[in-house]
């Protein structure tokens, strides 16, 4: 695993290595499966970041269980969110009266969480539930609650594991920061 690469003439320095991050989604679906014995909940995937981080934590997972999920814009190519978030991809599950986990790459602004949870609970679940790999409260502009958080992180630039720098760089399996 590369301790430094280059990325649009950027340097990014290793972050989160591939075994904290397969340790820590270990963890997480332990809670989860604890949690949900006995229920039937719904995985949420936001795309297009969260399919990495989803695809582990969903094998880790040994309760019953469906998966759907949302696509929402709100970077495009940049590397701060715009503020303005768009649904791109809707749900196809009915999640009326259903125990609903929303599984997320990264929660920087806020915003995205909060369109999110305002988007399903019109649908009334059961409960809600939020997990994130990353979670950048430096950066939070708005009240959302998160169950369960793989890293905080400063908020810097982060790529790899599913996040990306102009589509890029999602392939690589450990998190890498912008070096300043």
């Amino acid at each position: 695993m590369a301790k430094n690469l280059k990325v649009n003439g950027d340097t990014f320095e290793l972050m989160i290595s591939e075994r904290r991050i397969k340790t820590r989604i270990k963890a997480l679906a332990k809670d989860l499966n604890k949690r949900f014995k006995g229920q039937t909940p719904v995985f949420i995937g936001i795309l297009n970041g969260s399919f990495i981080f989803f695809a582990d934590l969903i094998r880790e997972i040994t309760i019953d269980c469906e998966v759907d999920f949302l696509k929402l814009s709100s970077y495009g190519d940049a590397k701060i969110s715009s503020g303005n978030v768009r649904l791109l991809k809707d749900l196809n599950a009915d999640i009326a009266g259903r125990h609903i986990i929303i599984v997320e790459d990264i929660v920087d602004s806020g915003l995205s969480m909060q369109y999110i949870r305002d988007l399903a609970l019109k649908q009334n679940p059961a409960s809600f539930t939020v997990v994130t790999l990353l979670y950048k409260p430096a950066s939070v502009k708005s009240d959302i609650q998160l169950d369960y958080v793989g890293f905080t992180i400063d908020p810097e630039f982060v790529i790899g594991y599913g996040l990306d720098y102009a589509q890029r760089e999602r392939n690589l399996r450990a998190i890498y920061r912008m070096k300043s």
